[in-house]
C-alpha cells in the first residue's frame, strides 16, 4: 500500500495532475497508451457492458477503411475489468474514472513488489530479504518498472500477475511444503497464470522461457518430475481457456510455448522405467532431451502450416536484422532498431545497477548457487541419488534446493535477452533484486562460500548467521542515507506537464474539425487525437499488425522526399481529410544522425546512396513538410492550411483539386 501510495503522490507532483483540466489529463498519455485509455472511456459511455464489449470487437471508429476487433488486437481485457469495476462499485459519484484507472494500476504495482517481496522471503525465510528487495526495487525504479512513463501499458498490468505466479510457482517447489500450502500455492498458480496469459499478448514468450527453466530442473533430477508436469497442465489448461476468451486466438497455436508442452507430455510417455544412476539412465536422460528439443521444433512447424496466423512475422524479420543475418531498407524495420529500448543495454544502466549496490551483489549470489548447482547436478549425475527431504545449515550446499536453482537458470535467461534488448531490462532487474536480496540474507549462501573456502578459524555456522543479518541492515542502512533523501526530494519538488500547442490542437480540432473528419499523421498524435477528441485516423501507435505497421510507413511519407501528387494519393486512399505536419519531426535534429525519421525516409525511397563512405543525395522533389509550408502551387493545389501553431501545421486535403499558376 506505500508503494501504490508513493507512486500516486509522485504522479501528481511530476503532472500536478488534480489542478488540470480533463483535456490537459489525457494529453499525458502519450504514444499506445493513449489508445488504451481511449478505449476505457468508450466503454463507460457504452450504454451497456454487452453494447460496449460488441463495440469494441466490431470496431469500425478508429481506424478509417478498417474495422478491427480491438478486445483481441490489443489485449483490452483490462479496460473492459476497470469499466466494470467503476460501475459496479459505485465508483461513478465517488472518483472521476481516471483515477480509478490510474488507482488500479498502481495498485497492482503494489501488488508487484509484494510478490518480490513474499519470494525472497520463501526463498531465505527472512523478512529482511523480503524489504531489501523493495528498496533495491524502488530506488532503480528507473530500470525496474515504466510505470513512470506509461502507466497504460499492458506490461504494467500483467507484471503483478506474473510475480504472483512465480512467487507461487517459489513456494510450490519447495520440497518441505505440507499438503495445504501445497495446494494454496497450485491453486494461486493457476489463477495468476492464466491471469497473467489474458493480459498480455506477449506473456506466452516468458512463460516459455519459465517452462525450459522448469524441463532443465526436471532433466538433471532436481525436483520431482510430478510438481514440474502439474505445471506443464496448468500452461495448457491456460492456452486452453485463453484461446477460448481471446476470440480462438491463432497467436497461442502458434506459440512456442504450446508446442513444447505438448512436446514434453509425449516425451514422458514415451519414457522407460530405469534404475538412476545407470550408465542406461544417462543414456535415456540425453534421449529424452534430443527428443523434446526435436518435437517441440516439429511441432510449432506443423502447427504454423495448418493454423492461419500472421502472429508477429514482423519480430522474427527485426530479430534477423538485429543480429546482422539481413539487410534491409526497409522504414519499418530500421526504424524499430533506431528504438532506444530496443538497442543493447548502455553503461550508464550497468552504472546505476552497481551505484545502488545491487549489481556487485547480484553477481555474487549468482556465481555462488550457480557454481553449487553445478556442483549437485555432476553429483546427482554421478550417483543417481534422489533429493535430500530436509536440507541442513551446516551442509552448505544452497545448490541442493529446486526452487534456488530455478531462479538461478530463469533469471540467466532473462538476463541474456537483457544484454541484447535493453527494453527487456524491466523483465529482470525486478527478479536480480529479488535473488540479490535473497542471497546476502541467506545463511546457506554464506555457508556454502565457507565449505568452499574451508574456513576453521571461526565457526562457519555461527558466522553465516551473523553474516546474514548484519550484511543486509549494513546495506539498508547505507541506502537509507544516500538514497531516501532523493527519494523524499523528488515527492516534494513540485513539476509540470506544459504543452500548450497540443491542448490547442486538441481544442480546435473539437471546435473546427467535423464529426466524420478522419485525421492523418504520426502515430504517436494520431494516438493522442483518437483519445482526446474520439475523431478517426489513419494509423495508430500499434505494431503487433502488418496492416498497421505498412499504414505508418505510408503517412510517415509526408516527411519524405515525395511530390505533392504522390502525398495526395497516399492520403486519399485511406480516406483521410487533414492532414497535421509536426514540426519536430519535420525539423528533427537527433542525436544519432541516420535516426531521424526523414533519414530513415531518404534511405528506403532510395534518396539516399552510400558510395565510398560519403553519403549522395538526389531527389527532384523537395522534403514535402518543408515545401506545402510555404504555399506555392502544386502544394497549394491540394492541400489548404486551415489551422498552425507552432508546433503544428493542419492543412484540408482538397475534394476537388484546384490548378492555380
Amino acid at each position: 500500500m506505500m508503494y501504490a501510495l508513493y507512486l500516486s503522490a509522485y504522479h501528481e507532483r511530476k503532472f500536478w495532475f488534480s489542478n488540470r483540466q480533463e483535456l490537459e489529463r489525457e494529453i499525458t498519455f502519450q504514444g499506445d497508451s493513449a489508445i488504451y485509455y481511449s478505449y476505457y472511456k468508450d466503454m463507460l459511455k457504452a450504454p451497456s457492458f454487452e453494447r460496449g464489449v460488441y463495440e469494441l470487437t466490431h470496431n469500425n471508429k478508429t481506424v478509417s477503411l478498417k474495422t478491427i476487433n480491438a478486445v483481441q488486437q490489443m489485449s483490452l481485457y483490462p479496460e473492459l475489468i476497470a469499466s466494470v469495476l467503476y460501475q459496479a462499485t459505485g465508483s461513478n459519484e465517488i472518483i472521476e474514472p481516471v483515477y480509478f484507472y490510474i488507482g488500479i494500476v498502481f495498485g497492482l504495482q503494489g501488488i508487484y513488489v509484494t510478490a518480490l517481496f513474499v519470494t525472497s522471503w520463501l526463498m531465505s525465510g527472512t523478512w529482511l530479504a523480503g524489504m531489501l528487495t523493495v528498496a533495491w526495487f524502488i530506488i532503480n525504479r528507473v530500470d525496474t518498472t515504466r510505470i513512470e512513463y506509461s502507466i497504460p501499458l499492458r506490461e504494467n498490468w500483467a507484471l503483478p500477475y506474473f510475480a504472483c505466479q512465480v512467487a507461487a510457482l517459489t513456494g510450490y517447489l519447495k520440497s518441505n511444503l505440507n499438503s495445504y500450502g501445497e495446494r494454496f500455492c497450485y491453486l494461486l498458480m493457476s489463477a495468476s497464470t492464466y491471469t497473467f496469459m489474458m493480459m498480455w499478448e506477449y506473456s506466452h514468450y516468458l512463460l516459455f522461457l519459465q517452462a525450459i527453466s522448469l524441463f532443465l530442473l526436471d532433466s538433471f533430477s532436481l525436483e520431482q518430475s510430478e510438481k514440474v508436469h502439474e505445471v506443464y497442465k496448468i500452461y495448457i489448461f491456460s492456452f486452453f481457456l485463453g484461446y477460448l476468451l481471446q476470440f480462438e486466438n491463432s497467436a497461442l497455436l502458434v506459440s512456442p510455448l504450446l508446442s513444447f508442452v505438448i512436446a514434453l507430455m509425449l516425451a514422458k510417455c514415451l519414457q522407460l522405467n530405469v534404475k538412476k544412476g545407470t550408465f542406461v539412465a544417462k543414456i535415456m536422460k540425453v534421449i529424452n532431451f534430443y527428443l523434446v528439443c526435436t518435437l517441440t521444433v516439429t511441432l510449432n512447424i506443423i502447427m504454423k502450416m495448418f493454423v492461419p496466423h500472421k502472429e508477429n512475422g514482423h519480430m522474427l524479420k527485426f530479430l534477423e536484422v538485429k543480429f546482422g543475418l539481413n539487410m534491409t531498407k526497409n522504414f519499418t524495420m530500421n526504424w524499430l532498431l533506431c528504438q532506444e529500448s530496443l538497442q543493447a543495454p548502455s553503461q550508464e544502466f550497468f552504472l546505476r545497477l552497481t551505484q545502488s549496490s545491487l549489481l556487485p551483489f547480484y553477481i555474487l549470489v549468482l556465481i555462488t548457487c550457480f557454481l553449487s548447482m553445478i556442483q549437485v547436478i555432476f553429483r546427482r549425475i554421478n550417483s543417481g541419488k534422489s533429493l535430500k527431504e530436509t536440507i541442513t545449515l551446516e551442509d552448505g550446499q544452497i545448490g541442493e534446493r529446486p526452487e534456488i536453482i530455478y531462479h538461478v537458470i530463469h533469471t540467466i535467461f532473462l538476463g541474456s535477452l537483457a544484454m541484447i534488448i535493453e527494453g527487456l531490462k524491466y523483465l529482470w532487474t525486478p527478479y536480480v533484486c529479488m535473488l540479490a536480496a535473497f542471497g546476502v540474507c541467506s545463511p546457506e549462501l554464506w555457508m556454502t562460500l565457507f565449505k568452499w573456502l574451508r574456513l576453521r578459524t571461526v565457526h562457519p555456522v555461527l558466522l553465516a548467521l551473523i553474516l546474514s543479518m548484519a550484511v543486509p541492515t549494513i546495506i539498508g542502512l547505507s541506502l537509507w542515507k544516500e538514497f531516501f533523501p532523493r527519494l523524499m526530494t523528488e515527492l516534494m519538488e513540485l513539476q509540470e506537464f506544459y504543452d500548450p500547442d497540443t491542448v490547442e490542437l486538441m481544442t480546435w480540432i473539437k471546435r473546427q474539425a467535423p464529426v466524420a473528419a478522419v485525421f492523418a499523421g504520426s502515430p504517436q498524435l494520431m494516438g493522442v487525437i483518437k483519445l482526446c477528441t474520439g475523431w478517426m485516423v489513419t494509423s495508430l501507435p500499434l505494431y503487433n499488425d502488418d496492416d498497421l505497421l505498412k499504414r505508418n510507413e505510408d503517412i510517415y511519407q509526408i516527411y519524405s522526399k515525395r511530390s505533392a501528387e504522390d502525398i495526395y494519393k497516399i492520403l486519399t486512399s485511406y480516406k483521410a481529410n487533414y492532414l497535421i505536419v509536426e514540426d519536430a519531426i519535420c525539423n528533427e535534429v537527433g542525436t544519432v544522425r541516420g535516426c531521424r525519421v526523414k533519414d530513415l525516409l531518404d534511405i528506403a525511397n532510395g534518396h539516399v546512396v552510400c558510395e565510398e563512405g560519403d553519403k549522395i543525395t538526389y531527389s527532384k522533389h523537395g522534403r514535402f513538410c518543408h515545401e506545402v509550408k510555404i504555399n506555392y502551387s502544386p502544394y497549394v493545389n491540394y492541400f489548404t492550411r486551415v489551422y498552425w501553431n507552432r508546433s503544428y501545421f493542419v492543412y484540408k486535403i482538397n475534394t476537388v483539386i484546384s490548378f492555380q499558376s
